[in-house]
């Protein structure tokens, strides 16, 4: 009987320990900012990272099957966005700025697809960054996402590396941005899902901080400061001129198309968590043919969504970056070229995203992309418009 009683008292101190445990992080999960922008989300991200993951999937499944996107409906027409669409600049030394885009919901609404100038230009006056709106199929036409183009021989990109994604560290560039980095900052948006669930590997600081997986979709930066994606392996490669590779799942476009079969919802290559069919909160990146980067965020995409509106923005590859509520933020920061900024000189791409104050922050340990005037963008020359 001793035996028994102590067996069970043992087993008792153990439930207890292992309960209190579980409180006590859950507890921390949910007052920690870095782990989503509302409660469900934090407590997701906890359950995700105490071997839950099955059952967060399966209750956002159910929410998702109790209240599914809208369908049908006309969206405000401010949300098509506003500024100059148009500008006089000086030819050469630059991208040719993009082409409207066709809307995904086949007629178009006034305003949509049209690009506006957003975020810092050069000195002499030249964009750098443009923003347009466009509904995510003809299903769903009451919700709007945003695509952003980026100039790559006007701007340099950098990968911020986080103590939670990828882990480890310390890295030379983490959150926050600096003062002085801030000085020629343009863009800020997220990148990918947590290593363990990218189906992928990561880069940086000359390091391998999770092993590269050939054919992974890659976003490769590379010491100049340019930024390009693809097929690790067969379109990007290691070289000596590599800063940073950041993969995440497999390329959502190829040769300027959807990859095939994007309709596969239980597939990992682009992503389990939530199923690629469901029209939820997605992100994603790609390279135009002339190497300018896009990007697309916005709600109600399914992952065909997501790879047809950035063949439409001029992708010839794409990937999927974050997806869900609060992950997906892209951020353009407006002041003159010198000044310091923070989160309150920015603008988001969608209203209801997270503002970019986050990237200021001691706490964010996520990994992110920024993007910044090259130095020669910063040099002020006589030549006249064209």
């Amino acid at each position: 009987m001793y035996w028994i009683r102590r067996c069970i008292v043992l087993a008792v101190l153990a439930l207890i320990v292992t309960v209190g445990y579980y409180v006590v992080t859950l507890g921390f999960a949910l007052a920690n900012p870095s782990y989503g922008t509302s409660m469900s989300a934090r407590a997701a991200e906890w359950g995700r990272g105490h071997g839950l993951g099955s059952v967060v999937t399966w209750l956002e499944a159910e929410a998702y099957r109790l209240n599914p996107p809208k369908v049908g409906g006309t969206p405000s027409i401010s949300s098509f966005g506003s500024g100059p669409t148009a500008v006089k600049v000086p030819t050469g030394g630059h991208l040719p700025a993009p082409k409207d885009m066709k809307s995904p919901a086949k007629q178009p609404l006034p305003g949509e697809g049209v690009w506006h100038v957003v975020g810092r230009e050069t000195a002499n006056g030249i964009p750098t960054m443009y923003e347009a709106f466009v509904r995510p199929d003809a299903i769903h036409t009451s919700y709007v996402v945003g695509v952003a183009w980026m100039d790559p021989t006007l701007l340099q990109a950098q990968l911020y590396s986080g103590s939670y994604i990828p882990g480890g560290g310390p890295y030379k560039f983490s959150a926050p941005i600096s003062a002085k980095d801030s000085k020629t900052l343009v863009a800020a948006f997220n990148a990918g899902f947590r290593i363990q669930d990218s189906n992928g590997g990561y880069y940086t600081d000359g390091k391998n901080v999770a092993p590269l997986v050939n054919n992974a979709a890659s976003v490769v930066i590379y010491k100049d400061g340019t930024m390009t994606l693809g097929a690790w392996g067969t379109q990007v490669w290691m070289s000596n001129q590599v800063a940073s590779v950041r993969q995440n799942l497999d390329l959502i476009v190829n040769d300027a198309k959807p990859v095939a079969g994007l309709a596969d919802q239980n597939s990992a290559k682009w992503g389990k968590t939530l199923g690629g069919s469901f029209n939820v909160w997605r992100s994603g990146l790609g390279v135009t043919k002339d190497g300018a980067i896009v990007y697309v965020g916005g709600p109600a995409l399914s992952i065909s969504d997501l790879a047809n509106v950035l063949v439409l923005a001029g992708a010839v590859r794409g990937m999927q970056l974050d997806i869900n509520t609060g992950w997906v933020q892209f951020a353009a920061f407006q002041g003159p070229i010198g000044t310091s900024l923070n989160g309150s000189n920015s603008s988001t791409l969608l209203k209801s995203m997270p503002t970019g104050s986050r990237y200021f922050e001691t706490w964010w340990n996520r990994d992110f992309f920024t993007m910044n005037l090259r130095s020669t963008a910063l040099v002020k020359s006589t030549k006249a418009a064209g």
